[in-house]
């Protein structure tokens, strides 16, 4: 992040160092070159950028409808967004913007707060200053979690869950697409496309897929993607094809964004209004971003940064805020067209940033041109490479655990939007799948020694989904006076583990007979000992070393040797 910060800090400088009149040179450009750019990969960021930015386009006034607010808000949102986290964000070649996710969650916030407003005298169109104050704290709460570095737990995701989660939104990306084949896409209920409408509609979508397929056979050199959309949109316009177009949705154009003058009460009580959304919204945006940096590091076998990508994102979201954009995150889909159009570095991202940019200051009658079958299109073929048709064919092979949760996570996604709740569930599904599992593995042996001395020797995990068996085990009124618990093959786990150990002890000691362990950590022996339970224990030179319950270690529970080493070279 501190890197991210002064790199930023020095390219600001240099433009704020350069003459006025120089800016109408291409200087910017070449100090995003300068500080972002890789010589071997500009092209392919540039093209790639400017590909992500035309697709950009209909899916921001498509969220921004969905959210009930202005297109131009959602537009504002992708290219802020979008350019904040390919410069400071934690994974180069992912692309933010608005998105349905978010969007979905908005819906209510904005129509609470059109309501709230009306109710406190202030009009009956606040919710979307209210939607920008949730979102300002939805950014704080995101730099909060980045602070705190809870991005790392995204490592704790199963496969299956991201299989799950990675068909789901490639269904929903597929939905979204429904409202292209309608009359008017941006009204809901809309009559679908019949006849020759919808076969030249068709037509067009199939054109674009077929060069984004067929055009990488014979060269690299220019993305697909962009041919496509520039071929179609050249056919539309040179046959004077009657179809529907960006413009049939919203106008793109507008000006540079603004800071927000607030009419709302900025006080607890709007506070405590928007707060929950804020806080749903700051989950799903960071599930969604970090699922999506986890699926890109996949493809593009490197690894970003999670605890910097939360940071970018709650900037972002902030900045975003302020100057009356409607919020978002990771966009899987268009982050799969630019890392598939060659984008890897993070002048993909800004250049794309800026390029949407451009389109709503100086090109939006150019952009507003563009056929929606082209950008389908795009998309289309977006779906078929995000879905993992690999676990479909795994679905019989793997445990029935496993295969229950890809499908619990796919429909969740589906069904829900609500890619949070997809996540968390599928994440206690097989937390608890792996403890119930866990917990069928311990058993033991046991021997009598000569000596009349009897040793149970136990093995398999001890903890809390294990102590009921580990319990039966164990016959204190029928065993010897002498029993000792042989631990070589076994770790205690958790809090219960011990619990389970202490009250065993307890047991032995009420029919007056005497239990030992051995082969213990020294962790687990120092916790046992504190808690004064009847287990005597046994110490080996081959003891473990294991660790409990995320305790901090003291020197009173350090192995021995340890702690001498210490000694000695203090001394």
């Amino acid at each position: 992040m501190a890197c991210g910060w002064i790199g930023f800090s020095k390219f600001a400088s240099e433009c704020a160092s350069a003459p006025p009149s120089s800016f109408i040179q291409p200087i910017v450009f070449k100090l995003i070159y300068r500080k972002f750019g890789n010589r071997i990969h500009a092209k392919d960021d540039l093209l790639s950028g400017l590909t992500v930015a035309l697709a950009l386009v209909p899916e921001a006034v498509a969220f921004a409808i969905i959210a009930g607010v202005s297109p131009i808000i959602g537009l504002y949102a992708a290219f802020m967004i979008c350019l904040i986290t390919a410069v400071i964000g934690g994974r180069p070649g992912m692309i933010s913007g608005a998105t349905g996710a978010l969007a979905v969650i908005m819906v209510s916030l904005v129509l609470l707060g059109n309501q709230r407003g009306e109710a406190l005298g202030l009009g009956s169109e606040m919710g979307v200053q209210y939607l920008f104050a949730a979102v300002i704290l939805m950014g704080l709460i995101q730099i909060t979690c980045g602070c705190l570095k809870l991005g790392r737990f995204v490592r704790l995701i199963p496969q299956p869950v991201m299989f799950g989660f990675v068909n789901g939104l490639a269904i929903v990306i597929f939905e979204a697409q429904f409202p292209m084949f309608t009359e008017s896409p941006t009204v809901p209920g809309s009559a679908w496309l019949v006849g020759s409408d919808l076969y030249l509609m068709g037509g067009l979508i199939l054109l674009t897929m077929a060069i984004i397929f067929l055009l990488p056979k014979f060269t690299t050199q220019f993305p697909s993607s962009l041919a496509a959309i520039g071929t179609v949109t050249l056919v539309v316009i040179g046959l004077d094809l009657d179809t529907l177009v960006v413009r049939d949705m919203a106008s793109i154009g507008g000006t540079l964004p603004s800071l927000v003058s607030f009419s709302i009460p900025l006080n607890w009580d709007t506070l405590a209004f928007i707060a929950p959304f804020s806080f749903i919204l700051a989950a799903v945006g960071l599930i969604e971003s970090l699922m999506t940096l986890t699926l890109i590091d996949e493809l593009t076998e490197t690894r970003g940064n999670s605890t910097r990508e939360c940071l970018g994102q709650g900037v972002a979201n902030v900045v975003t805020g302020f100057f009356g954009g409607m919020g978002g995150c990771a966009m899987i889909g268009q982050s799969i067209i630019n890392i598939r159009s060659g984008g890897r570095g993070r002048l993909s991202g800004i250049a794309a940033g800026l390029f949407l940019l451009a389109f709503i200051l100086f090109a939006s009658s150019l952009i507003e041109r563009i056929p929606l079958a082209a950008l389908t299109g795009v998309m289309f073929m977006v779906v078929i490479g995000t879905f993992e048709w690999s676990s479909l064919r795994i679905l019989r092979k793997i445990p029935k655990t496993d295969a229950f949760v890809i499908i619990l996570v796919s429909a969740i996604t589906v069904i829900t939007h609500n890619l949070a709740l997809a996540v968390i569930s599928g994440v206690i599904v097989s937390a608890l799948g792996f403890a119930w599992e866990s917990a069928k593995q311990i058993h033991r042996s046991d021997e009598i020694r000569d000596n009349g001395t009897k040793v149970y020797f136990l093995h398999g995990p001890l903890f809390f989904g294990s102590v009921t068996d580990f319990n039966l085990g164990f016959s204190p009124q029928t065993d010897p006076d002498s029993v000792i618990v042989d631990m070589k093959e076994s770790r205690v786990w958790d809090h219960s583990g011990l619990e389970a150990i202490h009250k065993l002890g307890e047991r032995y000691h009420k029919v007056g007979k005497s239990i030992k362990l051995q082969h213990i950590s020294v962790n687990c022996q120092a916790l046992l000992k504190k808690a004064g339970t009847m287990v005597d224990i046994l110490v080996l030179p081959d003891d473990p070393t294991y660790h409990v319950a995320n305790l901090n270690k003291t020197e009173t529970e350090e192995d021995p040797s340890q702690i001498e080493a210490k000694k000695s070279s203090a001394a």
